[in-house]
């Protein structure tokens, strides 16, 4: 269990060594984002009930793999000039209440041109287009895909992916309820109709052997 003290106007936890961790009483979203302000070297997440979900920071090679991934997506996002690529620490406000962060995730001009200027400055109510996760040596699968399905498919997410380079594999979840699962990290993912043109290579996720 975290435990949370209010002294004046700092929030302070005790934390255990087996992150992550949910808290045990739900949380306003006011008091999420102060959370979230006054301790930005977690990742944190809001569940849809409210109560808050602390992860640890991430190994050496699961941070490597984040980078290259959102890499590659920064980069065809400023060749293609459509929309925006956004990287791990952005949160977004979901319609189901939660507030989730997504490895890598883009959004189209579209979309964002009909994003209002204050929601920039917040965890935004918006949802992505296109969401990225990869699981990490502490991540649970079941709890994973549990979290593919229902928070960014079931939220309105037109295509995820879910990349698994502990048992390199690869999941494709798209909008219309398909899931196809890659075998291997032989081959490439790619956009399909969502964003045309981009495509990820396995194979710089395997790792050192």
């Amino acid at each position: 269990m975290v435990k949370l003290q209010q002294k004046s106007s700092l929030l302070i936890m005790e934390l255990p060594d087996n992150l992550p961790l949910v808290t045990a009483e739900a949380m306003s979203e006011a008091a999420f984002e102060q959370f979230c302000a006054q301790n930005r070297e977690l990742r944190i997440e809001r569940e849809a009930n409210g109560k808050v979900t602390i992860m640890a920071p991430v190994h050496f090679d699961s941070g490597s793999f984040e980078l290259d991934v959102a890499t590659d997506l920064n980069i065809y996002v400023r060749k293609t000039k459509n929309g925006k690529a956004l990287g791990p620490s952005t949160g977004f406000k979901l319609p189901d209440g939660s507030t989730k962060s997504p490895d890598a995730s883009w959004i189209s001009a579209e979309k964002l041109a009909n994003l209002p200027a204050e929601e920039r400055k917040k965890f935004a109510a918006v949802v992505p287009d296109f969401i990225i996760e990869i699981r990490s040596d502490s991540d649970k699968l079941k709890k994973l895909k549990r979290k593919m399905e229902q928070t960014w498919i079931g939220n309105g997410v037109r295509l995820a992916w879910l990349i698994d380079p502990v048992k390199q594999k690869a999941y494709i979840y798209r909008q219309d309820g398909t899931v196809d699962v890659v075998p291997n990290f032989e081959g490439k993912l790619n956009g399909e109709d969502v964003l045309p043109g981009f495509e990820l290579d396995l194979g710089m996720l395997k790792g050192e052997e």
